[in-house]
């Protein structure tokens, strides 16, 4: 059987999250900012996507992060946009945003400008917001052009997403 996407790995993938979603009746949401709604694409090209994906939040200036999501100025001043703290918060936004289950945040420097020494280029830190307050975060360091940490900043987001869903029941509906 040809899916007619197989060749691309985030298709794929993303195909798996929707389908795992999907059949476990959980929705989600995205908080981007490096990635300006790649992730939401990528989740969007599956046919079926709206039964699970109900938006994703492109945060990309703090001020947009503070008023859209919530997330503190004196975090953001504290720690910086592209932070642990920050992605974490963004989640928690998406989440409150748009009531769903699991939120998935991107956070970081694209590149080719942007970097420091504390946070070079290909700098991103995500963060997955799942039921009962669970979370878990990641952090990476590409060494890609703009385009290509962008890439492998949704392709993490992803798999964190889809690592998040393992071992959880399906949601039982209260009606």
């Amino acid at each position: 059987m040809n899916l007619g996407f197989m060749d691309d790995p985030n298709r794929a993938l993303a195909h798996t999250v929707v389908r795992t979603l999907t059949a476990q009746r959980l929705t989600c949401a995205a908080a981007e900012s490096c990635t300006g709604g790649l992730l939401g694409h990528l989740l969007t090209e599956i046919s079926g996507s709206s039964a699970c994906f109900w938006g994703s939040a492109v945060t990309y200036s703090d001020e947009a992060k503070r008023q859209v999501l919530g997330v503190p100025t004196a975090l953001l001043k504290a720690k910086g946009a592209v932070s642990a703290d920050v992605a974490q918060a963004m989640a928690i936004g998406a989440r409150n945003l748009y009531a769903v289950d699991i939120a998935v945040s991107i956070t970081g420097v694209a590149g080719p400008g942007g970097g420091s020494v504390e946070k070079p280029v290909g700098t991103v830190y995500l963060y997955v917001q799942g039921p009962g307050g669970s979370g878990r975060g990641a952090h990476h360091v590409w060494t890609a052009d703009r385009t290509g940490n962008k890439r492998l900043s949704a392709t993490a987001a992803l798999q964190l997403l889809l690592a998040c869903t393992q071992g959880l029941p399906p949601k039982i509906d209260a009606s």
